[in-house]
């Protein structure tokens, strides 16, 4: 399974943008992860193949995961940025129990 993420970029503080990520095969859940400079990569959001999303808490109300299962494709609609969501975002997929990666896509929140 590859994923290829999309909609990365620079946005001031208050400011939104969209990620898109497509997988190539078929994937039970899929998700969204991110990695700030010197930190672990933490999960943003997940969503099942069901549209059962889970949202961290720190994007709870200002972050929303979609899926469009028929291209197996996950968005993630970021609202109310704020400079400590910047990060490396890693879009990821789960396939007979083994989780797949994509290569991220920075977001640069500005104050």
């Amino acid at each position: 399974v590859q994923l290829q993420a999309s909609g990365g970029g620079l946005v001031q503080a208050g400011g939104s943008l969209r990620l898109s990520c497509v997988a190539s095969g078929t994937v039970v859940s899929m998700a969204w992860f991110r990695q700030a400079p010197g930190n672990q990569r933490d999960l943003v959001a997940s969503i099942t193949d069901g549209g059962i999303a889970n949202y961290a808490d720190s994007v709870k109300g200002r972050f929303t995961i979609s899926r469009d299962g028929a291209k197996n494709t996950i968005f993630l609609h970021m609202d109310s940025l704020k400079p400590d969501d910047t990060a490396v975002y890693y879009c990821s997929g789960v396939r007979l129990g083994t989780r797949y990666w994509g290569r991220g896509t920075l977001v640069t929140v500005s104050s």
